[in-house]
């Protein structure tokens, strides 16, 4: 029986099911259930009858599954799979922040840990950010850990004021404006699609500005032939998967988040076997983390 066979008798068995981040490496995403961006998984976790999770992406995903599905066990192919950007905002500046300005929302990117979580208002992802930050009640926003989709909010919404956290994604902030003006002048046709994660001067180049499902939803709709995509590597599979016909170009070949790709189909086999690497949350944190979480839900309806 192969790895493949047998990861689908174990689901069958176990009522399991399978998530995957578009980052993951192709032959993980070949076998999931669901594969998407952060707000998609997020609700697919929560709409599933499943009664198991694996959960194939990196920590602070695995926490926001086992927090708002506390009935369901959700297993990590990778436990020390982890997202630096998570960890990139210190509590004692939110406290600041709250001191400073009485009209305040601390607006949470998801990707962040749980505990961060737990001194938020209320949680976005980069396809729902602008939308929920412009229907805030609050005019100050404290815009936590990103600084560059703070900023990119900011500009999508000049009438609140947002306050900019330094925190930044080591990939996305690595990709320079020299390399997409060196694939531009190779590949005159080709249109730019860049994650607002990526530094302002990158945003100024593009096409077109998205989170992944967004840059995948793009070049399937567009009419174009030729696409330099802006975000890690991982989501190609998709996007060649979705479109045979058109040529997708990366920056450098370093667009690879090594975290995501801890995850084999080799550990999601293991975990389903031994139902091991299970997401544990406190009961305190799950439900004050889950309120953010739960009201991002609810605004991007």
């Amino acid at each position: 029986m192969s790895i493949t066979e047998e990861i689908k008798h174990l689901k069958k068995e176990k009522n399991a099911v399978i998530l995957a981040h578009y980052y993951v490496a192709d032959e993980v995403q070949e076998i999931a259930d669901y594969i998407g961006d952060s707000y998609y998984l997020s609700k697919a976790a929560q709409k599933t009858a499943a009664d198991i999770i694996v959960f194939c992406g990196v920590k602070f995903m695995g926490e926001s599954a086992a927090i708002l599905n506390p009935e369901k066990k959700v297993l990590m192919p990778d436990l020390t799979a982890d997202c630096a950007m998570a960890h990139m905002v210190q509590l004692e500046k939110i406290r600041e922040m709250r001191e400073t300005y009485e009209d305040l929302a601390v607006v949470c990117y998801i990707n962040s840990t749980a505990e961060i979580k737990t001194y938020s208002d209320v949680c976005v992802t980069s396809a729902n950010a602008v939308k929920i930050v412009r229907n805030l009640p609050n005019q100050n926003i404290f815009f936590i850990p990103d600084g560059n989709l703070g900023r990119y909010v900011a500009e999508q919404v000049p009438e609140k004021h947002i306050i900019f956290n330094d925190g930044y994604c080591p990939i996305h902030a690595a990709m320079s404006a020299e390399a997409v003006k060196r694939e531009k002048e190779k590949h005159p046709e080709a249109k730019f699609l860049v994650h607002p994660e990526c530094t302002g001067d990158l945003l100024k180049l593009a096409d077109y500005i998205g989170s992944t499902s967004g840059i995948i939803d793009f070049a399937a709709e567009d009419d174009g032939k030729e696409y330099i995509i802006g975000t890690e590597s991982g989501v190609l599979y998709e996007l060649k998967k979705q479109n045979p016909d058109k040529t997708f170009y990366t920056l450098t070949e370093n667009q690879i988040c090594t975290d995501m790709k801890l995850i084999t189909p080799e550990k999601v086999l293991q975990v389903l076997k031994e139902e091991i690497n299970e997401v544990k949350v406190p009961e305190k944190v799950r439900i004050q983390a889950g309120a953010p979480l739960e009201k991002m839900l609810m605004l991007a309806r």
